[in-house]
């Protein structure tokens, strides 16, 4: 099951707006309130972390050293 990130919106402007995280299955509807303070809520696009490819003949990328010589990223 993934989880979801809303964020609410405080109907009192002097609020900050609440994030929480929610699992629930892709077939459920998405929430429409904020289960603490019923405050309307809004999900939150996040990215997902998607494999690591070395380029062809290349090297495992580093934080530091980029793909190494062999894309030009170095």
């Amino acid at each position: 099951m993934p989880t979801y990130v809303y964020q609410s919106i405080p109907t009192d402007p002097t609020r900050t707006p609440r994030r929480f995280e929610v699992r629930q299955a892709i077939s459920e509807e998405p929430l429409r309130s904020d289960p603490e303070t019923g405050d309307p809520v809004e999900r939150v696009i996040s990215g997902g972390r998607g494999p690591l490819v070395a380029p062809t003949g290349g090297t495992e990328p580093t934080v530091t050293g980029g793909c190494g010589t062999s894309c030009g990223c170095a």
